[in-house]
């Protein structure tokens, strides 16, 4: 569940979700040939490798060999975790290959060959939850203490296993608190709006308490898709209605250990996250798209919401907007598939002025 980094120059990728053309273009511009480096640099890519774009099977196999070869690291995100459940999510059509009425949404895009699902699934199944040593931590959504403790604490047993432990002992809660009957009488009352987005739906704070518990109360869940908590408002993401919303775990880290991270889909350009199909609020709004964030200043998300590029073809759009992003490690620069390398906000700088204004 956990593995250690090496102690070498890193380049970490952002969330990939299957733009695999975007993925070649970016190592160019990094210097990798052949996955390696002149420089003996390292990849780690944050998670989310497939759904939505055209090649996730092409995505998965490079980060593949890559990973085996020795020359990059990769952690689970929560895409990965749904492939392992066998959970069908918008945009995973490309694994399962089954009738699906939102399909023609992320066409075209490549099919699995059925002979390759094992394999894809062994090797998912081996990604560690967190990358760590002395001067970063790397997590797909989150870092959370208390959920990475109880992780690394059974950290022999099988990852699935602690999942469906960890579900079942929720919906033991939820029942006998009385919220799992009033959230099914909601979605009984809803069933036939909850995936239309035509239909507006109001904030079912049932449903809403309940996937808050079930998140929270689940440390893979948290690790790989975040904080949540019951939403202000009713909004449509994802396919689907959704009464919990993200919240900005950053701001209360507290430890000097820098943290990098994917997920959350930072605008490097301003693309309207409405336009890509996320309904939820903007989670950086009022961050430069190069700033560091957090209570300590030393978080980054890296994703940079190239997991809406397939909207973007869909509109004829071909200056990209969304970006796949590379945060080069211990430079802290910034290098675009686009091939433009810029600063990021160094954290330091960003602590040392918030503490100058507040003195």
């Amino acid at each position: 569940m956990q593995q250690t980094l090496p102690d070498a120059p890193l380049d970490i990728i952002g969330d990939i979700h299957g733009e695999l053309d975007a993925l070649h273009a970016l190592l160019h511009h990094l210097g990798y040939r052949d996955g390696r480096h002149p420089q003996g640099r390292r990849l780690v890519f944050v998670g989310d490798l497939c759904d939505r774009g055209p090649d996730s099977p092409g995505s998965i196999a490079l980060v593949q060999s890559l990973v085996e070869s020795g020359q990059a690291y990769a952690v689970m995100g929560n895409h990965e975790l749904n492939l392992l459940r066998g959970d069908r999510k918008d945009g995973n059509n490309w694994f399962w290959d089954v009738d699906n009425p939102d399909e023609d949404k992320f066409e075209p895009y490549r099919r699995v060959d059925p002979d390759q699902r094992q394999g894809i699934l062994a090797f998912l199944a081996q990604l560690p939850l967190v990358l760590q040593r002395e001067d970063l931590r790397i997590v797909h959504a989150a870092w959370h203490e208390s959920a990475a403790s109880r992780l690394l604490t059974r950290s022999d047993e099988p990852l699935l296993a602690l999942f469906d432990e960890w579900e079942d002992a929720t919906d033991t809660r939820l029942q006998e608190s009385g919220l799992l009957a009033e959230s099914d009488a909601e979605i009984n009352e809803w069933s036939d709006a909850l995936t239309s987005e035509g239909t507006s739906v109001p904030l079912l704070a049932a449903k809403g308490r309940s996937d808050e518990f079930r998140q929270m109360g689940n440390p893979l869940r948290v690790l790989t898709s975040g904080v949540e908590r019951l939403a202000s408002g009713s909004f449509y993401t994802g396919g689907k209605w959704r009464f919990t919303q993200r919240v900005k775990w950053w701001d209360h880290y507290q430890s000097d250990i820098p943290v990098v991270i994917g997920h959350y889909w930072r605008q490097f350009y301003p693309v309207g996250l409405a336009g890509l199909g996320k309904g939820d609020s903007d989670i950086f709004a009022g961050l430069a798209p190069t700033d560091w964030h957090g209570a300590r200043g030393n978080v980054f998300c890296v994703d940079f919401c190239v997991g809406g590029r397939y909207q973007e073809r869909r509109k004829g759009v071909t200056a990209y907007k969304t970006k796949l992003v590379a945060l080069r490690w211990p430079e802290r620069t910034l290098v675009l598939d686009s091939g433009e390398v810029v600063d990021s906000t160094c954290y330091e700088k960003q602590a040392l002025d918030k503490h100058r204004s507040i003195s």
